[in-house]
């Protein structure tokens, strides 16, 4: 395919900003990275750094590298050639060993403390993954600039990508994936975002080009569009450009099995097209309103752990890739810098073309907190759900919220709750209880709406979903109502082992500003004990419970979730139920119950 002429592929690596604090090794890297690349080749022979052509003999400083399984290749490739020239540190021979990993099983390792590394430097494909483990207090980690980065786009097969308009017409986020996945447009496949930074990247973009409501709900469309995406959804980057046809045969372009486009990187749009056996040329469109990127973070891994050798070994292994040399065989592997200037032959190779907008602005990534809410999102989008909310209706809800404007515990839960109600679709099924004494004759509790499909019809001509909208807005607190927990917990939890639906995602969620205050009820160890004979690890319903304020009774909640496999958490501001809930139950589904 003809390419039209794009910019000349020289330029600098990017080095971004350190956090602040950072500590006096991660200076002296710093400081070593400058003086190579801005003061030249005298001052790098000066440091003993550049070789002399002496042989190494048995003189080797060894650094260990896990790197992203597309950057590896390239980075092997810088540390053979450093072997071969006999590239010294500190008049030592520089011996770099890389070894290719996904970003989130790295994550997955350096998560879990202790966790003494066999490695010092990593180089994720993103630094979402960094910010995931230093989120969960894990391995303490370094960053010291980046190496590389490529921008996220939809690549098409020849057909798929005329049938879009390439390379003339041009999209935004929402434009893009809607186009693409309605009625039969296309097959567009995706990567796992809960398993790939290409994939929860893209669905981070979409979600962002999706209004939000006046109240800040969330817009359910990025729900919808992850649930189309999950019908041809892979594990990993490697497994979804497999899904690609093979050749250029009308079998293979109309085998339903075959994907005929992908989300994915530039670079894996470049690799494809270069390769002998790829298949037909992936064309690209990148989105007009902000692209993601992989940003390639150069990460030191504990890094006051790390002996001097090592050290003065991952500075000058960053020096040579951040050098001229270094980034030409980037360039060669489809890789742009740091900085993200575009490269034109990259772009080329990949499948861009004007007026596809390939020089856009790239977008910030998305925080820890964006990034929990999406995966929360996810997993219960394509997994569809099953959960009965029960929100405590006793008279301390109409306590006021400091800081809020007036505004009541219960005002800020129910807004709370009708965000999160947003983000399910229309097969999942929600149920809304309230809870308090003198509330139902002898009973603390009552069923507002069951626990049925968002996307059911309603009773009164609506879907289920606008009766439940309703009926969250319907929560008012009983005056002198008090906090009947322990027997509703225990009615409600009953009845979500009963009603239990396989294949869905099955969770109750409890919410209490209070501590239990009917003398009649259940006891504490009773209802455990209880819960204990309900759980079923075959059938799990994971009991996740959010304490609002001072009041409620934190510790008889870690009890009471358990044995369910769920969690309690504790937030000062209402508000906050929609953050934790999406956060609880990206958890929930690996918690086995005791």
């Amino acid at each position: 395919m003809g390419r039209h002429s794009l910019p000349d592929d020289s330029e600098p690596v990017g080095t971004e900003g350190r956090r602040p604090g950072a500590r006096r090794r991660t200076v002296v890297i710093a400081t070593a990275l400058v003086l190579a690349v801005a003061a030249g080749t005298v001052v790098a022979l000066r440091s003993d750094l550049l070789p002399f052509g002496a042989p190494c003999g048995g003189d080797v400083a060894r650094l260990d590298v896990v790197a992203s399984p597309d950057i590896a290749p390239a980075l092997d490739e810088v540390a053979d050639s450093a072997r071969e020239n006999e590239t010294r540190t500190d008049g030592k021979c520089l011996d770099v060993n890389v070894t290719a990993r996904s970003g989130a099983e790295v994550a997955d390792s350096l998560g879990q403390r202790p966790a003494r590394s066999e490695f010092q430097v990593w180089i994720p494909d993103s630094r979402i993954w960094a910010d995931r483990v230093g989120a969960e207090s894990g391995t303490p980690l370094t960053a010291s600039g980046t190496v590389a980065s490529s921008p996220v786009a939809l690549g098409a097969v020849p057909s798929a990508a005329r049938k879009l308009g390439w390379p003339k017409k041009t999209y935004t986020w929402s434009g893009l994936t809607e186009t693409a996945t309605s009625g039969d447009a296309l097959r567009l496949g995706v990567a796992d975002p809960a398993r790939s930074a290409t994939g929860l990247l893209a669905l981070a973009r979409i979600d962002a080009a999706h209004a939000k409501g006046s109240d800040g709900t969330a817009d359910p469309r990025t729900a919808a569009t992850a649930k189309m995406l999950y019908q041809r959804v892979a594990d990993g980057d490697g497994q979804v450009l497999a899904t690609l046809p093979r050749d250029g045969s009308g079998a293979e372009l109309g085998n339903p099995r075959r994907n005929q486009a992908l989300l994915l990187s530039e670079q894996a749009a470049f690799a494809h097209n270069t390769s002998a056996n790829g298949g037909p040329d992936l064309d690209l469109f990148y989105p007009e309103d902000g692209t993601a990127r992989l940003d390639y973070p150069y990460t030191l891994v504990d890094e006051e752990e790390l002996t001097a050798d090592q050290s003065r070994a991952a500075s000058r292994f960053m020096t040579l890739l951040a050098g001229a040399a270094g980034q030409r065989v980037l360039r060669e592997h489809g890789f742009r810098s740091g900085n993200g200037e575009a490269a034109g032959k990259v772009i080329r190779t990949a499948g861009g073309r004007a007026p596809q907008p390939y020089t856009v602005e790239q977008a910030d990534p998305p925080s820890v907190k964006e990034i929990q809410a999406l995966l929360g999102m996810w997993t219960i989008t394509v997994q569809s759900a099953r959960i009965a909310t029960v929100v405590d209706a006793s008279a301390s809800m109409a306590g006021q919220v400091p800081g809020r404007g007036g505004q009541s515990r219960m005002e800020l839960a129910k807004n709370s709750l009708l965000q999160a109600l947003a983000t399910f679709t229309p097969e999942d099924e929600i149920g809304l209880w309230k809870f308090a004494t003198l509330l139902d004759g002898d009973r603390d509790y009552l069923e507002l709406s069951p626990t049925v499909r968002l996307g059911d019809p309603g009773t009164n001509g609506g879907t289920h979903r606008d009766e439940l909208a309703a009926a969250f807005r319907s929560l008012a607190p009983v005056p002198n109502g008090a906090t009947g927990l322990y027997d509703t917990t225990l009615a409600a939890y009953q009845k979500a082992h009963d009603t239990y639906a396989d294949g869905k995602f099955n969770a109750l969620v409890v919410v209490t500003d209070g501590a239990n205050d009917d003398s009649s009820s259940i006891g504490l160890d009773a209802l455990v004990t209880r819960l204990k004979k309900l759980s079923d690890p075959q059938r799990p319903v994971p009991l996740i419970a959010i304490a609002i304020g001072p009041e409620a009774d934190k510790t008889a909640l870690d009890r009471i979730v358990a044995p369910t496999g769920g969690s309690a958490h504790e937030v000062s501001d209402p508000s906050q139920i929609h953050e934790v809930i999406l956060k609880a139950i990206i958890t929930a589904g690996s918690t086995a119950p005791e």
